[in-house]
């Protein structure tokens, strides 16, 4: 174990890396060796010598405290969503985040609140009508066509259609299938044509739609920059559009699933969240806030980040040479026993305690510092209005949990998540008594 007194960059055996790719071992077992190494430690990544960093302390420090030390050199996405934001880098990636940020400040996000309630009363329908019918249903698809419909709806104002629906799966299938790890492992290439024709063609749907509706949207704000500033191409249009949808309902539409997937486990979390007080109330709001953040935490958006030291430094007393990759992840980072006690235990009282703060660095579901999710507050605040409307009416009892998890850009549940959805009249004083009780 590495101290911070030591110079010495801890390593796996130089063969690890192969022999896990070569026995289908799984992406947790690798970084899971390299994490008993220390904070800081090393390994090999294909051809790379790779940094591995997970003490919150350091984790602060590459993110947040030295972000022109440690770059994106582009991202692996790029030959599907081209020069948006999420693969931008440099002045063109703070022009366009200039530009995106007040969409998605707590002001901006109020403005597209309608667009979420309409698509979370539309999920609501559904499970209305597989609740009487008694049928066992895909939840996770309900979940990522409601993650879908939402972005739809706040760039051009009108619900998601069949076949626009059809087009971003079949785009997102493609967004998924980029491996954890690529392009340093040498793994071969996808080949995104399919994918980025339908990415096209949805692309110019939406403008079309957000232009016949004239309504203020995304779109709007886009075309308005396309209008006024040389670097808004008709292209970088397209990719900003794209970033937004494909890469932004993958990760919502995950993290629902899992949190419905933590509560069939722990049921007494749904009754404690309900009793925490009535519909509507701060109460409740904070209670549902809290069961969202742990599931970040148990399943952060971004489970793996990696960056490029553009300059040397030192990150735990050992020397970090220019040029090195530096991955970081906030999956290992919220599973430390130093940072989070019990920490694969689902308890999301950990969030309503004000007195425990996690400590800078130790929580990063939407990395942090100035790369950190544009859409991080959008993405919360979208959960959160879909299980107000959801929880208290319905219980979801898992038929067919999958196996275990995937680890591809995102961590995701292996396999469809099924379910039989029960309808439940809310009885707050029951519930209160419930909690009371335990």
């Amino acid at each position: 174990m590495a101290t911070a007194a030591s110079s010495v960059l801890p390593e796996l055996d130089a063969g690890a890396f192969a022999r896990w790719r070569a026995g289908g071992g799984r992406v947790v077992d690798l970084l899971g060796a390299a994490r008993e190494l220390g904070p800081v430690a090393g390994f090999r990544l294909g051809d790379r010598q790779v940094v591995l960093v997970t003490g919150a302390g350091q984790v602060q420090q590459v993110l947040a405290k030295s972000p022109d030390t440690y770059v994106k050199r582009g991202h692996r996405v790029k030959p599907l969503l081209g020069g948006g934001l999420l693969c931008a880098a440099g002045e063109p990636w703070r022009r366009q985040r200039k530009l995106l940020q007040p969409q998605f400040t707590g002001r901006g996000i109020r403005t597209y609140e309608p667009q979420i309630r309409a698509a979370a009363a539309a999920t609501a329908e559904r499970w209305r009508v597989a609740a009487a019918a008694g049928e066992v249903r895909e939840i996770d698809a309900d979940l990522r066509y409601f993650s879908l419909d939402v972005i739809w709806r706040s760039l051009t104002a009108h619900p998601l259609d069949p076949d626009t629906h059809r087009r971003l799966v079949a785009a997102g299938e493609g967004f998924a299938a980029i491996p954890a790890f690529a392009p340093a492992t040498g793994d071969t290439a996808i080949d995104f044509r399919e994918a980025n024709e339908h990415v096209d063609r949805v692309a110019e749907r939406a403008i079309a739609l957000a232009e016949e509706a004239g309504e203020p949207g995304l779109v709007q704000v886009l075309l308005r920059a396309a209008a006024e500033l040389p670097d808004y191409t008709e292209r970088l249009v397209r990719d900003e559009l794209m970033t937004i949808v494909v890469a932004g309902y993958e990760t919502t539409a995950t993290a629902l699933s899992w949190l419905f997937l933590l509560l069939d486990a722990h049921p007494e979390q749904r009754t404690r969240a309900l009793a925490a007080g009535p519909a509507g109330s701060a109460e409740r709001a904070a209670a549902i806030r809290a069961l969202i953040d742990e599931t970040l935490r148990l399943y952060p958006v971004a489970w793996l980040m990696p960056r490029y030291a553009a300059e040397p430094d030192t990150l735990d007393g050992i020397p970090i040479e220019a040029g090195t990759t530096v991955l970081l992840s906030p999956y290992l980072t919220h599973r430390d026993p130093g940072l989070w006690p019990d920490p694969e235990e689902f308890r999301p009282q950990r969030f309503l305690d004000a007195e425990r703060r996690p400590a800078p660095g130790a929580y990063l579901p939407f990395g942090l510092g100035p790369r950190a999710c544009l859409g991080a507050q959008f993405a919360v605040r979208e959960m959160a209005l879909l299980l107000e409307e959801l929880l208290p009416a319905y219980r979801a009892e898992i038929r067919d949990a999958p196996a275990g998890a995937g680890y591809g850009l995102t961590v995701h549940p292996d396999g469809p998540v099924r379910a039989v959805l029960h309808a439940e009249a809310e009885t707050e004083t029951e519930a209160v008594a419930t909690v009371a009780a335990e």
